[in-house]
C-alpha cells in the first residue's frame, strides 16, 4: 500500500496545487483522503488535487512524497491512470453512476 504525493507545482484559484494517487487501488485512495478530511470534489477520476496548504500534513499523514514524473509512471504502472482521452467519457460515465 502506498499513497503518493506529488510536489506543489500546479498553479490554479489563487494557489499551487499537487496531485495524491495510490498505486493500489482507489479505494486506497479514498479511504486515505476520508481519513485526511479531504472534499470529494477533490477527487477526479484517479488522482486527488490538494492545494500546497495540505502538503506537509498529508505527508506526515503517511503520503510518500515523488517528483511529478514518478507519480504520474506509478500510477501508469498500477493501471489506474485516466488517461486525458479517457477522462469526458469516464467523468460522464462516473456522473451518471455507470462506471
Amino acid at each position: 500500500m502506498t499513497v503518493l504525493i506529488d510536489t506543489p507545482l500546479w498553479p490554479k484559484h489563487g494557489t499551487v496545487w499537487a496531485h495524491l494517487v495510490s498505486d493500489e487501488s482507489i479505494a486506497e485512495l479514498r479511504a486515505f483522503a476520508d481519513a485526511a478530511g479531504l472534499p470529494a470534489r477533490a477527487f477526479d477520476l484517479d488522482h486527488y488535487d490538494v492545494p500546497v496548504e495540505r502538503y506537509d500534513e498529508l505527508v506526515a499523514a503517511g503520503a510518500v512524497p515523488v517528483p511529478p514524473r514518478e507519480l504520474v509512471r506509478r500510477l501508469a504502472a498500477s493501471g489506474l491512470r485516466v488517461l486525458p482521452r479517457d477522462r469526458p467519457h469516464r467523468r460522464r460515465a462516473e456522473r451518471a453512476g455507470t462506471d
